[in-house]
């Protein structure tokens, strides 16, 4: 990963924004800009250098992991650390620094306790800045995309285990175990997010999150899933049908299903983000599903499993190369039944293309 290139692209953004400094504080954003992993630091990027601070837990770790900034190891809260060593060096040099902070990752009452910090000159000012790290995390290098596709190939396997786990009266939090046992034998550093199996009619719950309830004799059981892999995210959702599917269920199975390829097929440079929104709900609307589809049709993945871009209506952001984002139209009719089919795709100079394997038909179990 180039650590330092991307530094160095920060550097001129928080030029651009009228900062001397940027105060780092969101964990994925320090992974991204250094390589750090650990869960306690702070990453002060200035014009001529970057420093990382954290405590003595990650003393070997941070000699592993940090490319592109120096290291202190400190003894206290590494933001305070880091407000103090610039407190210093504006009493050493003059300097009138504006410091920017990430405002999302950062409570109001340390906030305040840097602020007092870097009191004492009326001329220094700290600032919320806007989102310049996520900005450039929307797109993904080619490092970045081969990890993450690796990382949904290993997720994709996950689908086999849950279609051999799946049966009338068996636990969804068996079938969560199953997958996420068969993950982590697999290399996983862990799941995405807590596996969602709903059945019957949990299906209908938009984020059902493995439950104790058993598997019905019939219905649709949605298998929404994704694992960490060399620290990117993967997001993969199938629905299946446990026994014979109703006159109703199979065109509900097939109104989604065409939702996500049309949104699928809208996506290449320049389309704004709201487009492939509104792909996916035409074909709903059409059917008259479109008021049972209650979510964004999908979102950025990478090292977090909600990045931006949001697909998502009133969204302007132009789809570029290199982002990659989830494809997740679905619907959810209250006290029924649910269906949601997602695959992750990458932004390419023409199109898209599809990093998710294997095919969508409907599964009968």
């Amino acid at each position: 990963m180039d650590h330092a290139g991307r530094l160095k692209r920060l550097r001129a953004e928080i030029e651009k924004h009228d900062l001397d400094s940027l105060l780092v504080t969101h964990l994925p954003n320090i992974h991204y800009l250094c390589g750090f992993t650990g869960s306690a630091a702070a990453l002060l990027v200035a014009d001529r250098e970057s420093i990382l601070f954290t405590d003595g837990r990650y003393i070997a770790q941070a000699k592993d992991e940090v490319k592109g900034a120096k290291v202190a190891i400190v003894r206290k809260a590494p933001l305070v650390a880091a407000a103090e060593w610039l407190a210093a060096e504006r009493r050493r040099s003059a300097w009138k620094p504006s410091v920017g902070i990430e405002p999302g990752s950062i409570t109001v009452g340390m906030r305040d306790r840097v602020a007092a910090l870097l009191k004492g000159n009326a001329r220094v000012r700290l600032r919320s800045a806007p989102p310049l790290v996520e900005r450039a995390r929307m797109v993904k290098d080619a490092g970045e995309i081969e990890r993450i596709g690796r990382a949904i190939k290993l997720g994709a396997s996950l689908f086999e285990v849950a279609c051999q786990t799946i049966r009338p009266g068996v636990a969804e939090v068996e079938v969560a175990a199953a997958m996420e046992y068969e993950a982590r034998c697999a290399g996983a550093e862990g799941m995405s997010f807590p596996t969602i199996i709903a059945s019957g009619t949990r299906s209908a719950i938009v984020h059902g999150r493995a439950s104790t309830a058993r598997i019905p004799r019939r219905g649709f059981v949605v298998c929404d899933f994704g694992v960490i892999l060399a620290g990117y995210c993967s997001d993969r959702t199938r629905t299946v049908h446990v026994g014979r599917p109703s006159k109703e269920a199979r065109p509900l199975y097939e109104a989604v299903l065409e939702a996500q390829e049309a949104a699928i097929a809208s996506v290449c440079p320049g389309v704004m983000a709201a487009e492939v929104d509104s792909a996916a709900r035409l074909v709903l609307r059409k059917r008259k599903l479109d008021r049972f589809f209650t979510h964004s049709t999908g979102h950025g993945l990478g090292l977090e499993i909600h990045e931006a871009p949001r697909l998502a209506a009133g969204q302007n952001q132009q789809l570029e190369p290199g982002m990659v984002i989830t494809i997740e139209p679905g619907a959810y009719l209250p006290g029924k039944w649910g269906v949601r089919i997602e695959d992750v795709v990458v932004v390419t100079s023409s199109g898209c293309e599809v990093l998710t394997p294997t095919a969508k038909q409907l599964v009968i179990i």
